[in-house]
C-alpha cells in the first residue's frame, strides 16, 4: 500500500484535493446537524443542501477572500481547485459556481490531507456561521 505523506499532499490534483474536501464537508455537516437535533431523514436531507450546495460553498468561499480568511497557501490551493479543470458541470449550477465550490472543497481537502485538523474545523465552523446567517437566502 502507498502512504500518502504530508509531502506528497502539495503534489496532488486540486481535483483529487476537492474530492477529498468534499467527504470532509459532508461528514462535518451531517454531524453539525444531528448535534443540533435534527433527526428527521427528510429533513436532514434538505438542510444538508443547503449547507453542500455549489451555490452554499461559493457564497462561503467569497467570504472567506473577501474578509481575508484563508492564509496565502491556502489561496494559492484555492486558486489551483477554481482553475481545474473536470470536464464536467453538474447540470443545477452554472461553471463559475462550481468552479468557486470545488476551489473551497480543495482548500478543505488539502488541509485535511495535511492533518491540520484545528484549521479545517475553523473553516468548517465559520462556513456554517455563514450559512447559518444567510438561512432562506441559498436555497
Amino acid at each position: 500500500m502507498n502512504v500518502l505523506r504530508k509531502n506528497d499532499v502539495d503534489q496532488l490534483n486540486a481535483l483529487a484535493l476537492a474530492y477529498m474536501g468534499d467527504a470532509v464537508y459532508e461528514q462535518a455537516i451531517r454531524e453539525y446537524l444531528l448535534r443540533s437535533g435534527r433527526s428527521k431523514p427528510n429533513i436532514l436531507h434538505r438542510q444538508s443542501t443547503t449547507f453542500v450546495s455549489a451555490k452554499a460553498q461559493a457564497v462561503v468561499l467569497k467570504r472567506l477572500t473577501e474578509e481575508e480568511f484563508l492564509t496565502e497557501t491556502e489561496l494559492a490551493i484555492m486558486r489551483r481547485g477554481r482553475n481545474a479543470k473536470s470536464g464536467s458541470v453538474p447540470k443545477n449550477t452554472d461553471v463559475q459556481t462550481y468552479n468557486f465550490s470545488t476551489a473551497f472543497e480543495a482548500v478543505l481537502g488539502w488541509l485535511y490531507l495535511k492533518e491540520e485538523q484545528a484549521r479545517v474545523d475553523e473553516i468548517i465552523s465559520y462556513a456554517i456561521e455563514i450559512v447559518e446567517e444567510l438561512g432562506g437566502v441559498l436555497k
